[in-house]
């Protein structure tokens, strides 16, 4: 199976190393449930009305060490309810990219992107060439290529599907 590539616009450019996520929604709203209130408030402190700008498919840029702190998980449902379909950043937080892989979620690690990238510009993760391409700026990055076990959960939708995937081979093969 082979990975999609994903393809919109820079939703928004997070320039700030070790950005906290739960900052999106803010840190008081982390214990709302409701996946459209989170969606409302995504942005709310510096982008007012923030919802209404992303569409299906865009993509968040971040800068080194993105996803810093407590590995929450609400910010990134707000944001994936919203439509956007993955992060691109210099590197990620170890424990939000853990977590947010393990939901089928694309994080992609390109070096040179946070200088490169601006808000509203046409962006594309092409799995198979290995780059972020920037059309409006005639930009080409090489990301960092994910591990197989990365790119399995992302072709799975998350962890759980990717282990019953797994074992179902597993069951296939006798010793």
């Amino acid at each position: 199976m082979s990975l999609s590539n994903l393809k919109g616009r820079v939703a928004w450019v997070f320039d700030e190393a070790d950005y906290d996520i739960d900052r999106i929604i803010g840190v008081k709203n982390i214990k709302i449930t409701d996946v459209q209130e989170l969606a409302r408030l995504a942005m709310g402190d510096v982008a007012p009305g923030f919802a209404a700008t992303v569409g299906k498919g865009d993509l968040l840029v971040g800068a080194p060490n993105f996803g810093y702190g407590h590995p929450h998980y609400p910010a990134m449902k707000a944001m994936r309810h919203l439509g956007i379909a993955g992060v691109v950043a210099e590197s990620f937080s170890p424990g939000f990219f853990r977590g947010e892989m393990a939901m089928g979620f694309p994080l992609v690690t390109c070096p040179g992107i946070l200088a490169a990238a601006r808000r509203g510009a046409a962006i594309e993760v092409d799995w198979a060439a290995g780059c972020v391409r920037l059309a409006d700026s005639n930009t080409t990055l090489p990301f960092e290529p994910l591990g197989a076990a990365e790119r399995g959960m992302l072709e799975a939708g998350g962890l759980n599907p990717y282990l019953k995937a797994r074992m179902a081979r597993m069951k296939g093969v006798t010793a």
